[in-house]
């Protein structure tokens, strides 16, 4: 299995923030050390680009052997912390059918958000009509936060992600 330690200056985890997950509860962006992390930014009232994403996560975990997809983590950091509260979430999750012990869809403050977009390297902007319009990348997270492959767009082959994943898992423990 990957190992971890503690945050370096180039892991994601070394931010320092407070965000609450689909059953309400506290967690921070280190709530997975010790797995390989998926993480990306979505909003559950996304009528387009965010049920995809979900979808291309979901079929990445398929094409994953039952030993990598049981240590991989998924992250979902919402956009819209006004209205995507931890009921918006839960029933969304349960709509997507994820996997709660491995997925978590997140919400924080609009700071926090910009915060977290930046280390991710997402662009978003709030439109007039309350939707969002958002890059889609899918970053894999080694085990100590830090970034090993930024994979943009959606409905693509993923195929850097997934032979990333493989090699991660594959490679011996130190």
């Amino acid at each position: 299995a990957m190992e971890a330690a503690p945050p370096r200056d180039d892991s994601i985890y070394a931010l320092s923030a407070s965000l609450v997950d689909q059953r309400g509860r506290p967690a921070g962006l280190d709530l997975f050390r010790g797995h390989p992390v998926l993480i990306s930014m979505f909003y559950a009232t996304c009528p387009d680009a965010c049920p995809l994403l979900i979808a291309d996560l979901q079929r990445i975990e398929r094409e994953l052997t039952p030993r990598i997809r049981a240590d991989l983590r998924i992250v979902l950091v919402s956009l819209d912390p006004e209205r995507d509260t931890p009921d918006a979430l839960q029933a969304l999750a349960r709509a997507r059918q994820v996997d709660e012990s491995r997925w978590r869809l997140l919400r924080a403050s609009e700071d926090t958000v910009r915060e977290i977009t930046a280390l991710l390297g997402i662009k978003y902007r709030r439109l007039p009509d309350g939707s969002f319009n958002h890059s889609s990348i899918i970053t894999l997270l080694d085990p100590n936060g830090v970034v090993l492959v930024r994979d943009e767009g959606i409905g693509g082959s993923h195929t850097v992600l997934l032979r990333s994943l493989r090699a991660a898992q594959s490679a011996p423990s130190r």
